[in-house]
């Protein structure tokens, strides 16, 4: 017969003082300085009061290391195509933007950088707008048809299928 080992029982914790005693209760000036240090950490805006401020940055730095690793996941040719410099160029890039997803994130970058981009980025955002439609405020959304320029010539995409015409490349 085997033995159940007696599950382990936690202490409940006590309440800090100041903090409302039931998980219900609502304490404004708690949300507004957590919402304070979100938007420190995410959206470049300054460390509240009371919040020490290399350690905020810190985490806003390891937050935008994580969102540029994410859109490198999502739009890997972009990443790529600034080889070591990713990281260091996107962060610079969304240090004062709070996030709207990856892929938002992704397509925003590309847009904004669009006059700079390397060709082989340049040619993978031309074929991503041959698909989708995004005019930067909504979700994208598929396209059923659409002519699009591309570095070395032109991307025709019909009900999802995308040819390029005189660049030699098809996705």
């Amino acid at each position: 017969m085997t033995r159940q080992a007696e599950p382990v029982r936690h202490p409940e914790p006590a309440e800090p003082a100041g903090h409302p005693a039931r998980a219900g209760d609502f304490d404004p000036a708690l949300a507004a300085a957590q919402e304070a240090l979100v938007r420190a950490m995410t959206a470049g805006a300054p460390v509240p009061d009371g919040f020490d401020a290399a350690a905020v940055r810190a985490a806003a730095d390891g937050i935008l290391r994580k969102r540029a690793g994410e859109v490198a996941r999502v739009w890997p040719i972009l990443a790529a195509s600034y080889g070591t410099d990713w990281p260091r160029v996107f962060a610079a890039w969304a240090a004062g933007l709070p996030t709207r997803g990856s892929v938002r994130d992704a397509w925003d970058f590309a847009l904004a950088h669009r006059a700079e981009l390397p060709p082989e980025a340049a040619l993978d955002l031309a074929l991503a707008e041959a698909r989708w439609a995004y005019d930067g405020q909504g979700e994208p959304r598929r396209r059923r048809a659409a002519v699009r320029r591309v570095p070395g010539g032109v991307a025709v995409q019909l009900l999802g299928r995308v040819r390029v015409l005189g660049g030699g490349t098809r996705r």
